[in-house]
Formats: structure tokens, C-alpha cells, sequence
């Protein structure tokens, strides 16, 4: 209890030191400081302290009232940072045991600063009614909510708060620009001055202050409405009315005449707001401008005055001309009437002036009353009348209202009147008639004239790197409406005025136009590498042009499109010939150029005609990667470009290896293989290149140097041997030199080393009876082969002659058995080298003339994991008995070959031909083309299969993709037959069947039936000729797409029955057929396209005997078992029946018969060399 009655004693005591607290007074002085001081009468607490807090600016201020002994401290001084801003102001009491508390807060308010300078002008958008101010204040630290605008209007004062924020005015605080658009028209604005405001509330009391006026009092008159109604009347005078009167007395009030000027046959009315396009009977003045004839002194003027007598003669002198015109025949009296302006209006009177061409202008000036103008002409000439507002009481400058509609009019020399034209053209047209001309039309209005006027001015003249024009650089004015010598290229404005005598209307809208540019010439590139290439061109010497276009039309494989694209946009120049470099080309691939002259205008104009160039890139330089040699076979591979490289859709076409040592070895490769093996003899050092080969470019990669070490001699033996000599025999193993023999003892080691250069030797100083270790070593490019070595012995001293009548008939024997050797040998050697070419490692050679036994046995093996081939070569000089062999039990052995044929490429896999959207397109379900090699179509569609058609390549002797088999075109795929043949540059197509065999459809008829072209597709195919033999047919076609053109050559061979040979009778024409073809397709670079009607029997036998009969012209051996293998490894069923594979045996036997009978063998002259 004790507790809580003194803390409530505490609190009493703070109330009633509150309750005595001192009074807060806050003052503002002109120098934005604050002073604060307490107003106390009894300070009776000591321990009290007051503080002061001061809020407003970004930082809050603490001050503390001195402690003194109960009088009052001193005030404090606050030098305020900011102009115009509110300030709180609150005292805190603290006590030892209480913390601070609030006694009492005050807001007060800092003066802004004043504006120091004020801009007056007109609200452009009615400088009647509005004005716009332009302030300008200190910035920094000066705080402002409103603008008060204090003014007097005439004689009465106004005041105007500007906020920024009301609908009548424009403009912000912010940027100082203030818009007001209520003030009066005509109204003398004066001592206008401005205050910036600053205004806050605290505790519902509104607090202002108001900044000093420290700028200059501004002036401003509002414009004048301009007269309304404003009219003219135009009469001759009558005779006599004028007599007597010159110009003095011509200033006085003109009496009017009895008769209403209006009321006339002869007056004329013009009205301001309506013009009166009705005109009495007139004739009128040719289209063409009429001179312009001076104005005299002799025309004399007249005001009138009808509702007053007061006016003021302002007319203005004019300087006389050099020689007067001749004046009118009858004067002309003009009557200017109006009404007074809008009201409401403050305004002084009006302004009325008159000009005539060539002469200065003439004003009068009349009072506000005045409302009608009289004045007489003596003169011919174009005039122009005009009436205005003025306003000019007051302290302000004078101001004149708009120009209210002028009057245009010319009076002839015979007193004839032209009104002026207030009509424009409508629907003005251009034409373009040619390259240098062109044809302006338009619509005339429903108004009199006589004529027009087509200016023409050229919009391109002056711009940049263009020649400069001869005839419109300045506007130029026709009187037709034809214009001529314009450039190509350039880019006119024409406007079209109507023609009143001299009197010119309104121009038309502008109308641009623009003549198409002619092409560019001499459109050439030129390769600089495979991805960049220089394009040139000369412009043409007459025309002018914005910008040159080049674009490029390629095969872009994101999105299997081919399409013109543009490449880059090059600025004119002056140059006559440009140049650009073209990079980021794909290599190996087809690109189209040209380049567009774009011209000005919306849109864009390009040339016409434009020359098109076109080129394949070269190939990138493959690199050699990895070579490795063993068993004498050279495996050898390469890399082309990056990992993005593709060559799906390139124009590549094959690889070329080359070995170039003492004997050149080449091969070609398929562009989808980077491997290789080459057949090389050992012993000599190559140089390696692989040469990308593409449609007229080639390039070959940095060559890689292969050094291969010489082997020992083979089969070394002894052929003849006495009791001091032996002869040793070898054969020559790949590239050597020269050989070295050495013989010794056998139980020494004394050797001597014998340089031959012959595979035979003679070592003679030997002992007799004793036996030698002889050893023969080969050399090639001073590096020596590992010995071959051979032990022998010789014979012992035999003195009986029946011994040495035996010894000479061995040595006899000897001698002739080891020439029958030696020439086996190197029979042996000569097959062996040529297998080893033809067929690399594994091969079996087969001597029929050897093998008497009637066993001819042939060998098989397996190259790679799935690829399986068989071989079996046969000497043709054997082959007549080989070919018996094989027949015997009704063709026993061919069975036993053919049943190995069966199982070569039952694992390759044709997983395309199998996809839903391919099967459709198989004539037979069991022939599918290989995947690893079939032919795929480039097509722009993405759908599934669009590449496909049943077809693969099939390698040659010359080239990896010399052949194509498919089969023959179904109707639905004749589209893609024809693409093929296109797109493979295909020149000669076989087909080896006809379209139907036994009632049954065997092909579909693909090419047209008459002379009329059809189009395939995108393909068009025409007939050029046709020639028809008893065997076979013969015809050209010609097959085109967009702007390729190839000529095609179809032969087909019409007996050859399906599933079948033709009869032996027919192999000779077979034959002929068979080599016209070939001598056809050594002069076309594209493959052969070869089709019966699946594709695999009478395909894979032409292809077969095409193959061996180009074999046999070179070689004596020949290998049908291993060739028809590697068919059927590129294609499935290749020769298809046991038939056709005996009959290619058949035909090989006529072949080999005919080029015996070509040649005549002779004696071969053996000449002995003694050793």
C-alpha cells in the first residue's frame, strides 16, 4: 500500500509541474530561421529541462532550453534549410525520474522563394482565349503546392489560383509552363504578377505563406477575333459618275447610288464565308500566266462610312513604277463589307488592305463602327483584298485578329473578271509509263477553270552518293500532263493546281511516286574458300537507288527448305562496280545469288529482271587421321571438318585415296565412309592424300608420308648345285632395289655378302660335298629386309663316267624343272599380286591347270562382323575347264555356290523400309533396299519417310556409287523416281523390263506417252526422241524443276523374260547391249540407274556383266562367286536365280572367246645368259 501511494503522489507531482509548464512561441523570421522561446511566469520546479524537437526536414533536429534559475532561458535560433515547408515543432519535459513526454507541438510554415523572372505568350492553339506563362524560380529546397496569378483585366483586377490540376489549363508546376485559357479576346492584360504558394493544415487549421513578387509586372493583349460575314461586291462604273472627280475629291464620302450596286445585271458578289462561284457571262484567258502589268497612281480608293462620318485614311505610298499601264475602259467599284467579330471582343477598329501584284500593299484603317469599304480601280491586274480586327487600347501592344478569308480576283486589260479558285484537284493519279515517263491524271471539281499546272520536284536529288538530276533537282511546272526524262529509281512529288485565267487554286495533296530501277549487270563471284566468296556487280549508268538487296537461295537443312533469303542490305554508293564479301557458307554445298536495287517508297520498289549466279562451294581439306599397316594392307582414316559437319545434304560425292609411290595406287570411296584399305606393296615409301571430291571442286588433305619396310624374298630354293656352285632362286617380294646373298659353312661364321640385282644367283667357290647356310636379304631405299635363309649342298668328286653321264642328265633335269618352276613362280606371283588388289587378304587362287583331280574347291571368308563375302578366282585361260567342271551333274557345283550366296546379307538391316509410311511404297515386300546405302531423297517436307525410295548404290570399278538399283516406279512413286533421277544427275536410266510380262504389271508406265511434256510432281518430264530396235528401245528425255535441266537417255531391253535368261542364242545381244550402254555412260558423270521390276535378278546380272567385262579387258582372272557376293552385299537377291548366276558364266565364256580372237599371241624368244 505503502508503494502504490507514493507512485500516485509521483504522477500529481508531474500534473502539476505540467500544469505550470512554460508556454511555446515560435516565430519566422525573413531569413527562413525559426526562433523558439518560452513564455513562463513561474518556474518553480528546478529539475525540470525542456528540449525542443524540430521535424520536417529528412533528419530530426534536438535542441535544449539552457537551465537558469527561474528566468527565462533564451530563445532558440533554427536556420531552416528548406523555402515553403512545414516545420513541427514540439517540447519535451524531462524530469530525473520520468522520461521525456510531449507538452505541446506547433507547426509552422517557411516562405517559398519568389520568382525572378515571367514569359508571356500566346496559346498557339487559340491565342484569343488562352496565354501561356513561363516561370522561373529557385529550384533547390523550394517547396510550393500552388501558383496565385494576380492581374488587371482592363480596368478590373482578377486573381487566379494556378494548381496545375484544373481542366481549363495545361502544362505543370513542375516544368514552370502554365497554361490559361479563359481569359477574353482582344483585352488589354496588365501588372501581371506572380506568387508561389506553399499551404499545409494542423489541428483543422489552415496554415499559408506566400513568396514576395520580386519580377518585372508583365503585358499581354489577347488577339482579336477576326470580322465575320465578310463580303465583296465588284460593278463597273457608270459613265459620267466619276466626272469631274480626281483623287483629292475621290477622299471624300462617295454618294451612293440610287440604284442597289446588287440589283445590277453587271455586279458581281464575292462572300467571305461563301463564295459565290456563279460569275456572269465571260470569256476566258488561256491556261497560260498572263504578264503581271504594275498598279499606277492613277487607281484611286474611297471609305465610306454609312452609320458614321469619322474615318482614318492609313493607305500606305507605293513607289511609282518606271511606266503606267493603260487604264480600264470602264473603272471598277469595289464594295468590302463585314459584321463585327465575335463577341465578346474588346477591339478598336479594322484594318483594310488592298495589293496588286507588283505593287506594295495599301492598308486603311477605320473605327469599330465602320463596317463597309469602297474603293475604284482604273487599273487592270491581280489584286488581293483583305480585312482584319484590331485592338490597341490600353497599355498593351496593338494586336490584329487573324486575316479573315482574302480576296483574290484579276481584272483584264477589257474589264473582264476572273474569282479566284478556292477548289483543289481531287484524286490525283500518276501512271507510270515507262522508265523515264510518266503520265499525271486527276478529277477536276465542279468549278469553271481553264487549265492547270503539274509541279514536279525530285525527292532524291540531293541525297546522299546519288548523281545529281538534270531537269527536277528544283520544282519545275508543266503545262501537260506528261512528264519526261525522269530517272530510274528516283522518287518524285507531284501536285496539281488549277489554272483561272492567271488566277492559280489551291494545290492538290502531294502524291510521291516512284520509278522502278533497272538491274544491276555484270553479276560475277568469286571463291575465295570453301565457307566465303567475293560477289560483284556494276550498277547501272543511268538511275539512282537506296540500297542494294543480296539475297541467297540454299537448302537450309533446319528446316528442308529451299528458299531465297536475304543476305545483307548494302547503302548506294557513287562507286560504278561493288563488292561484298559473303562468308558463313556451308561447304560442299549449292548457292544461288542476286542482287535487287531497292528504291524509295512505302513499300519498297526492287529492280526488275535481276541476273542470277550460282556455284557449288569446295569441300573443306579432310585430315588424315590414323594410318596402320599390317598383313600388306594399308587401313587408313580420316576426319572432314567439326562434329557438326554433316554431308547428308551436301553436293559431296565421293573420297579419293591416293597412294603415290613408285606405283600409284587410287580409290575411291563413298561420301559416308571416312575409312579405307589399300592393297600396297611393301618396300617402297608413300605419299597419303584423301582428296574430297565434290560437283567440280575438289579439296586434298596435307599429304602423310608412309615409309614400308621390304620383306624377305619368298619360296627361296635351289635349282642347280655342282660340287663347287649353287644356284639359288626367289621371288621378288613388293618394291626392292637389289638383293644381297651371303653363304658360309655351317660350322663357320665367315661370310661374304653378294649385291644382286636378279632373283637368280649362282655362288660358285664352294667345297664339295659340304654343306652352306646361304641366306638372301632384300633392299629397298637403303633399308634391309629380315634374311631368308636356305640350307644347301654341294655334290661330291665322282670319278666314275657312268656317274658322271647320271650327273650331267640330273644336272639336266634340274635345270629344266627349275625353269618350269621359275615360270610357275612367277605366273603365281603375277595372280597373286592382282588377287591381292583386287580382293585384299584371304583370297584363294585356283589353278585349274594344277587341280587334275577334279576337285575345284573355292574358300570363303568374313570381312567385318555381319558383311559376309565369298571368293573364288579362276584363270580364264582356265576357265573353259573350270566352267565343265561346274556343270557336271546338272549344274551341281553352281548349286552348292548359289546356296552359299543365300545366306550374304541376311543381317544387314533395312529398318526404313520397314517404318508404316514406307511399306506402301515396296512393290515387293521382300525386296527392301539396305539402309547403310540406300538413296535418300532431299525433300522439304519433315514427314516421316519423305527421303525415302527403294533404291541403293551399288559400287563399280571406278567409283563407290556407280550404280543405282531400284526397283521399277509404282504410280504413287513416279513423283519420287523422277526426283531421284534429278537430284542424282542421273543420265541414263536401263530398264530391263517392260511394264507388263504375262498379263501381269511388272513396272508402271513413268514417262509421258505422247510428246506433250507431263509433269511429276515438281518434276516436268518430256519426250525429245525415241527409236525402237528388235532387243531394245531407245529415248531421250528431258527433265526439268525451277531452273535445272537435265537430258536423260532411257534405254530398255525388251526380251529379257522375268525370273529368266534370254536364250543362249541371245547372250551376244545381251553382250551388245550391255557394252553400248557402257560406252555411253564413260562420257556421263552422274550414276547409272539400272531397274527391272524388283530391282535384283535382271539388275544384278546387267550390273555383273557390265562390271566383268570392264574386268576382263585388264585382267586374265576373274572371280563371279566373290563378285555377285559384293552385289548382294549392296543389295539383297542380286541375281536372284541359279539361272541367271550360270548364265553371267556363260556370257564371261563368250566374253573371254572374242577378245582371244582380237589378239594374236606370239612366240615368246628365250635367250640364255650365262652367269
Amino acid at each position: 500500500m505503502e508503494a502504490a501511494s507514493c507512485r500516485l503522489l509521483s504522477v500529481l507531482w508531474l500534473l502539476s509541474c505540467l500544469q505550470r509548464a512554460a508556454m511555446l512561441l515560435v516565430t519566422v523570421h525573413d531569413d527562413n530561421s525559426l526562433e523558439i522561446s518560452l513564455d513562463v511566469s513561474d518556474m518553480l520546479d528546478p529539475s525540470s529541462v525542456y528540449r525542443v524537437k524540430i521535424a520536417g526536414e529528412p533528419t530530426s533536429e534536438f535542441f535544449q532550453f539552457q537551465k537558469t534559475n527561474g528566468t527565462l532561458p533564451p530563445p532558440i535560433i533554427f536556420n531552416a534549410s528548406y523555402h515553403g515547408l512545414r516545420y513541427l515543432i514540439t517540447l519535451l519535459a524531462l524530469n530525473v525520474d520520468t522520461v521525456p513526454r510531449a507538452v505541446k507541438s506547433i507547426m509552422v510554415l517557411t516562405r517559398p522563394l519568389p520568382i525572378y523572372n515571367v514569359s508571356i505568350d500566346d496559346y498557339k492553339l487559340s491565342p484569343e482565349t488562352g496565354v501561356v506563362f513561363e516561370i522561373q524560380y529557385p529550384q533547390k529546397n523550394n517547396v510550393f503546392t500552388r501558383v496565385n496569378i494576380s492581374y488587371w483585366e482592363g480596368d478590373d483586377f482578377r486573381s487566379t489560383l494556378y494548381t496545375g490540376e484544373e481542366s481549363e489549363t495545361h502544362g505543370t508546376l513542375n516544368t514552370g509552363v502554365m497554361v490559361l485559357k479563359h481569359w477574353l479576346p482582344g483585352v488589354c492584360y496588365s501588372h501581371i504578377t506572380f506568387q508561389l504558394l506553399s499551404q499545409t493544415s494542423f489541428n483543422r487549421t489552415n496554415l499559408v505563406q506566400s513568396s514576395g513578387v520580386q519580377h518585372d509586372p508583365g503585358y499581354h493583349r489577347t488577339v482579336p477575333y477576326p470580322p465575320r460575314n465578310v463580303s465583296l461586291h465588284i460593278e463597273p462604273v457608270e459613265q459620267g459618275t466619276l466626272v469631274g472627280m480626281d483623287v483629292e475629291t475621290l477622299k471624300e464620302i462617295l454618294p451612293v447610288p440610287s440604284q442597289d450596286p446588287m440589283m445590277r445585271e453587271d455586279a458581281i458578289g464575292f462572300s467571305g464565308d461563301q463564295p459565290d462561284n456563279a460569275m456572269t457571262s465571260m470569256d476566258y484567258i488561256s491556261c497560260l500566266k498572263d504578264e503581271t502589268i504594275p498598279w499606277s497612281y492613277n487607281e484611286t480608293e474611297s471609305i465610306v462610312n454609312r452609320t458614321a462620318g469619322a474615318y482614318e485614311d492609313t493607305l500606305s505610298p507605293c513607289t511609282p513604277p518606271a511606266s503606267s499601264p493603260a487604264n480600264l475602259l470602264t473603272p471598277i467599284r469595289m464594295l468590302l463589307s463585314w459584321l463585327p467579330p465575335r463577341p465578346p471582343t474588346a477591339f478598336d477598329g479594322f484594318n483594310i488592305c488592298v495589293q496588286r501584284e507588283g505593287n506594295a500593299t495599301r492598308c486603311s484603317t477605320v473605327d469599330e463602327h465602320t463596317l463597309e469599304f469602297v474603293t475604284i480601280l482604273r487599273n487592270p491586274g491581280k489584286f488581293t483584298l483583305s480585312v482584319v480586327t484590331f485592338s490597341s487600347s490600353g497599355t498593351c501592344e496593338t494586336r490584329k485578329s487573324q486575316s479573315s478569308k482574302p480576296f483574290n480576283f484579276y481584272i483584264s486589260p477589257s474589264g473582264e473578271l476572273f474569282e479566284e479558285l478556292s477548289e483543289k484537284p481531287e484524286e490525283v493519279t500518276v501512271r507510270v509509263l515507262n522508265s523515264s515517263t510518266a503520265s499525271v491524271s486527276w478529277k477536276y471539281p465542279l468549278v469553271n477553270c481553264t487549265g492547270a499546272i503539274v509541279s514536279v520536284v525530285s525527292l532524291t536529288c540531293q541525297k546522299e552518293n546519288q548523281p545529281l538530276e538534270r531537269d527536277y533537282c528544283s520544282q519545275v511546272n508543266l503545262s501537260t500532263s506528261v512528264i519526261e526524262n525522269l530517272v530510274p529509281g528516283a522518287q518524285y512529288q507531284v501536285v496539281v493546281y488549277l489554272q483561272r485565267g492567271p488566277l492559280v487554286g489551291p494545290p492538290s495533296n502531294p502524291l510521291t511516286f516512284v520509278i522502278r530501277p533497272t538491274g544491276i549487270t555484270e553479276l560475277a563471284l568469286y571463291p575465295l574458300s570453301p565457307n566465303a566468296l567475293i560477289l560483284s556487280w556494276s550498277r547501272p549508268h543511268r538511275g539512282v537507288l537506296q540500297k542494294y538487296l543480296v539475297e541467297m537461295f540454299y537448302f537450309n537443312p533446319s528446316t528442308l527448305l529451299s528458299q531465297w533469303t536475304p543476305y545483307h542490305e548494302i547503302a548506294a554508293t557513287r562507286s560504278q562496280t561493288v563488292s561484298v564479301r559473303i562468308t558463313d557458307l556451308r561447304p560442299a554445298w549449292f548457292y544461288s545469288f542476286r542482287v535487287n536495287m531497292v528504291t524509295w517508297g512505302v513499300p519498297e520498289l526492287r529492280c526488275c529482271d535481276t541476273p542470277i549466279v550460282s556455284l557449288v562451294t569446295a569441300p573443306l581439306s579432310p585430315e588424315i587421321s590414323t594410318v596402320e599397316y599390317f598383313n600388306n594392307l594399308l587401313y587408313v582414316s580420316w576426319t572432314y571438318g567439326d562434329e557438326a559437319s554433316d554431308l547428308t545434304y551436301s553436293r559431296m560425292l565421293h573420297w579419293e585415296l591416293v597412294a603415290e609411290g613408285r606405283k600409284k595406287v587410287k580409290k575411291n570411296v563413298m561420301r559416308s565412309v571416312m575409312t579405307a584399305v589399300l592393297s600396297l606393296p611393301p618396300g617402297d615409301t608413300y605419299n597419303l592424300t584423301v582428296t574430297a571430291c565434290c560437283e567440280g571442286k575438289s579439296n586434298t588433305s596435307t599429304a602423310h608420308l608412309v615409309s614400308l619396310d621390304p620383306v624377305p624374298p619368298k619360296s627361296l630354293f635351289t635349282v642347280n648345285k655342282t660340287q663347287t656352285s649353287v644356284t639359288l632362286l626367289w621371288l621378288e617380294e613388293g618394291v626392292v632395289d637389289y638383293f644381297y646373298v651371303s653363304c658360309w659353312l655351317l660350322d663357320s661364321r665367315q661370310e661374304e655378302c653378294v649385291k644382286v640385282s636378279s632373283h637368280v644367283v649362282t655362288v660358285s667357290g664352294l667345297q664339295p660335298d659340304s654343306s652352306y647356310n646361304c641366306s638372301v636379304s632384300s633392299i629397298s631405299h637403303q633399308t634391309r629386309s629380315a634374311p631368308a635363309f636356305i640350307t644347301v649342298s654341294t655334290l661330291g668328286v665322282e670319278l666314275n663316267p657312268n656317274v658322271m653321264v647320271i650327273s650331267v642328265l640330273a644336272l639336266l633335269s634340274i635345270l629344266l624343272i627349275g625353269l618350269l618352276v621359275i615360270m610357275l613362280l612367277v605366273l603365281r606371283r603375277k595372280h597373286l599380286q592382282m588377287a591381292s588388289r583386287e580382293y585384299g587378304a584371304g583370297t584363294f587362287v585356283n589353278f585349274a591347270s594344277l587341280e587334275r583331280d577334279g576337285k575345284l574347291p573355292y574358300h570363303w571368308n568374313k570381312n567385318g562382323i555381319k558383311k559376309r563375302k565369298l571368293t573364288n578366282p579362276v584363270q580364264l585361260d582356265d576357265f573353259e575347264v573350270y566352267l565343265k567342271e561346274m556343270a557336271k551333274d546338272s549344274n551341281y557345283k553352281f548349286s552348292l555356290q548359289f546356296e552359299e550366296l543365300k545366306q550374304i546379307g541376311i543381317d544387314i538391316p533395312h529398318s526404313a523400309a520397314d517404318l508404316p509410311s514406307n511399306r506402301c511404297k515396296n512393290r515387293y515386300t521382300n525386296i527392301l533396299p539396305y539402309d547403310f546405302n540406300r538413296v535418300r531423297l532431299v525433300s522439304a517436307s519433315q514427314e516421316e519417310g519423305a527421303d525415302y525410295i527403294n533404291s541403293n548404290y551399288v559400287p563399280g570399278c571406278s567409283s563407290p556409287q556407280e550404280y543405282i538399283a531400284t526397283q521399277g516406279p509404282l504410280p504413287e512413286t513416279r513423283g519420287d523416281f523422277w526426283k531421284m533421277i534429278l537430284q542424282q544427275k542421273s543420265q541414263i536410266i536401263v530398264m530391263l523390263t517392260q511394264c507388263n510380262e504375262k498379263r501381269r504389271v511388272k513396272c508402271d508406265h513413268y514417262w509421258p506417252f505422247t510428246a506433250e511434256p507431263v509433269s511429276y510432281g515438281d518434276i516436268t518430264v518430256e519426250i525429245a526422241s525415241e527409236n525402237e530396235q528388235t532387243d531394245w528401245s531407245y529415248r531421250t528425255f528431258r527433265i526439268s524443276s525451277a531452273d535445272e535441266v537435265l537430258d536423260v537417255i532411257h534405254f530398255n531391253y525388251t526380251s529379257w523374260p522375268d525370273h529368266g535368261v534370254p536364250s543362249t542364242n541371245a547372250a551376244e545381244s545381251v553382250l551388245q547391249f550391255v557394252q553400248m550402254i557402257r560406252k555411253q555412260a564413260n562420257k556421263s558423270p552422274g550414276p547409272l540407274t539400272v531397274h527391272c521390276s524388283a530391282g535384283v535378278g535382271r539388275t544384278g546380272t546387267f550390273i555383273a556383266l557390265d562390271r566383268l567385262m570392264q574386268h576382263i579387258q585388264d585382267h586374265e582372272f576373274i572371280d563371279i562367286l566373290g563378285l555377285v557376293s559384293e552385289l548382294r552385299s549392296h543389295r539383297m537377291s542380286m541375281v536372284q536365280t541359279e539361272e541367271q548366276y550360270v548364265f553371267i558364266h556363260q556370257c564371261v565364256q563368250l566374253i573371254w572367246k572374242k577378245k582371244q580372237q582380237q589378239f594374236c599371241i606370239s612366240d615368246v624368244i628365250y635367250e640364255n645368259v650365262s652367269i
